[in-house]
């Protein structure tokens, strides 16, 4: 069974299809730049029997699925005759709020309560949106499902998710911590599981999602109890460009000392701060690595790879015993540097990085801990798509 696994960012439709059950990648890509003057279109066919990355004129999320069906299809470029052969379209959706615990089959139902959680998700839940109706009209007779970023982290309690505001703010307004990567999260502490032998519910771990957007979870028993996003994907770990955890007295007197306004503030917290904030130069570390000579970019590392170790001994404070810590997403599985800096100091906790292992590992999955560290720590790249369609190819096998 063929599954199609699309992921609509806010200028981006990236899409795989995997052969399922036997969780065969069989094509890849990425529709990118939407909006602008000219767009991109990377496509992968199997394992490397076709790539090209070729300039496209697409401007919408709606053309961009359009392109992605018409290839998929096409003669010489395809892996399917007909569209009819897509049994599964599984789409990934940011805020799924209080009222998705798991994926779902899409209904006129379902794509109501999605769109009432935009105002959660302004930057997200809009685009995911645009995806998914596009993904109904090309792909009609497939079953579509709805994968929530929020679903894994419906397990946390009260006592970690309620904020020290009114408690009617969240009575009528619902302003919780919700959490976000929690497709990602979930994959690699089931992966984390199976490396250890054990059962997926007889773990706890910490997983460690970096990318440009940066999420921790505190994992008890195969459940997330904790973890650093918040209502929003702004709270937590300093980030690629946004800001992480911050005194919101800052935030006044951002607006009172230099006459900002709140949508001003918003920006500069979401796109103008973090790594990008610190250093100057730039969120990508790639680039960052490249010029670790200069003050303020060694700072931001520094400051990045701190927020990381506060949180892990948070949550080795909640969780108790801890048997591994995880490290995914893009810097997560290639920087070795923020992997030292995070974990250095922590051998009193049984935690103790073998940094040859991982100066060598470049997003492989690997253990990287030493043979006497009671809490091992693992890279394990991460494969959300892959979980998707997953649940996905499950649902459809059940129609």
């Amino acid at each position: 069974m063929k599954v199609l696994v699309i992921n609509c960012g806010s200028s981006s439709v990236k899409f795989k299809v995997f052969e399922m059950p036997e969780e065969v990648l069989v094509a890849e890509g990425n529709v990118e730049k939407l909006g602008e003057e000219t767009g991109l279109f990377s496509y992968t066919k199997g394992t490397q029997q076709l790539f090209y990355r070729r300039p496209v004129d697409v401007k919408t999320h709606s053309e961009a699925l359009s392109l992605i069906a018409k290839t998929l299809v096409d003669e010489k470029e395809g892996i399917i005759k007909d569209v009819k052969e897509i049994r599964g379209v599984g789409h990934r959706v940011v805020h799924g709020g209080e009222g998705f615990d798991r994926s779902v089959v899409l209904t006129e139902e379902v794509i109501k309560k999605i769109e009432e959680y935009q105002s959660l998700a302004p930057l997200h839940n809009p685009h995911n949106l645009s995806g998914i109706r596009a993904g109904v009209k090309l792909f009609p007779e497939s079953l579509q499902v709805a994968s929530f970023d929020t679903a894994f982290h419906t397990t946390i309690p009260p006592v970690a998710y309620l904020y020290a505001i009114p408690y009617e703010f969240y009575e009528k307004h619902r302003i919780r911590r919700y959490g976000f990567h929690g497709t990602s999260h979930r994959y690699v502490a089931r992966r984390a599981a199976e490396l250890m032998d054990k059962g997926k519910y007889d773990v706890n771990v910490i997983t460690c999602h970096l990318g440009n957007g940066c999420s921790i979870t505190a994992v008890r028993n195969g459940l997330s109890v904790d973890t650093s996003m918040g209502l929003t994907p702004l709270e937590g770990l300093v980030m690629g460009t946004r800001s992480g955890d911050i005194d919101p007295g800052v935030i006044f007197h951002l607006m009172d000392a230099l006459g900002l306004s709140a949508k001003e503030v918003n920006d500069i917290l979401n796109k103008k701060s973090g790594l990008l904030g610190i250093s100057g130069v730039s969120n990508d570390f790639r680039n960052l690595l490249e010029k670790m000579e200069e003050d303020r970019v060694a700072l931001a590392i520094d400051v990045y790879s701190y927020r990381i170790k506060k949180y892990i001994g948070a949550y080795i404070a909640v969780l108790g015993r801890v048997d591994a810590i995880i490290f995914t997403g893009g810097a997560g599985e290639k920087t070795p540097e923020v992997r030292e800096r995070a974990l250095s100091g922590l051998e009193n906790f049984g935690i103790v990085l073998d940094n040859e292992k991982n100066y060598k590992n470049f997003a492989k999955e690997e253990e990287i801990s030493t043979e006497n560290s009671k809490v091992k720590v693992f890279v394990i790249p991460t494969n959300e798509e892959l979980r998707i369609a997953f649940d996905t190819y499950q649902m459809a096998v059940q129609k």
